[in-house]
C-alpha cells in the first residue's frame, strides 16, 4: 500500500514539474512575442514575407543585422584580448605561479596565444568587411552584385551580410579559380 502511495506522489511531482516547465515555456514565448511585436512596431523595413532578391527598402534590416554581427565580433575580440593575447611568459613566473617552466607547457601556451592571434586576425578581417558593407548601405550600392549590378539573393545576404557578389557570380569566380 505504501508503494502505491509513493508511486502516486511521484506521478504528481512529475506532473507538477511538467506543468511548471510548460508555464515557463509559455511565459518565455509570450516575452518573445511581446519583443517581436515591439520590434515590428519600431522596424524601419517592410513587414511580411522576405523577397527573393534584395531591394533597397530592406537596407535598414540589413544594417541592423550587420551591426549585431559587429557587436558579437567586438565582444569576441575583447574576450580574446583578455584571455590569451595579453598573457605573456612573464605572467607565468614567480613563486605564486601555478605554471611550471617546463618547455612543453611553454610550447602549449605559445600555441594557444598563436591560435588566439589567428582568431583575432580573422575576426578583424570580418569586421572590416562588415564596415565596408555599412559604407555600401550608405552609398546605396549594398545588396547589388559588384560584377553584374544585379540584386543579390536575400537569403545570401542574411547568411553573409557583407556579400559583394550574387551566388551565380561567386560560383563562376570559384570555378575560374579552380580551373587555373
Amino acid at each position: 500500500m505504501t508503494s502505491t502511495a509513493s508511486n502516486s506522489n511521484s506521478a504528481k511531482k512529475k506532473s507538477s514539474k511538467k506543468h511548471s516547465a510548460s508555464q515557463k515555456a509559455d511565459t518565455d514565448m509570450s516575452k518573445k512575442d511581446a519583443k517581436t511585436a515591439t520590434n515590428h512596431k519600431d522596424q524601419k523595413w517592410p513587414s511580411g514575407p522576405h523577397p527573393t532578391l534584395y531591394s533597397p527598402e530592406w537596407k535598414e534590416y540589413f544594417r541592423e543585422i550587420i551591426q549585431q554581427k559587429r557587436e558579437e565580433i567586438m565582444h569576441e575580440l575583447g574576450y580574446l584580448k583578455e584571455s590569451s593575447l595579453e598573457m605573456t611568459t612573464d605572467s607565468y613566473s614567480g613563486d605564486s605561479s601555478t605554471y611550471s617552466f617546463h618547455m612543453a607547457d611553454q610550447g602549449t601556451d605559445a600555441q594557444e596565444r598563436e591560435k588566439a592571434f589567428m582568431f583575432a586576425s580573422r575576426e578583424g578581417k570580418v569586421l572590416k568587411l562588415l564596415d565596408q558593407a555599412i559604407e555600401r548601405i550608405d552609398a546605396g550600392t549594398y545588396g547589388y552584385c559588384q560584377a553584374s549590378d544585379e540584386p543579390i539573393e536575400f537569403k545570401r545576404l542574411e547568411a553573409i551580410p557583407h556579400a559583394k557578389y550574387s551566388v551565380a557570380t561567386k560560383k563562376k569566380m570559384e570555378e575560374a579559380k579552380n580551373s587555373e
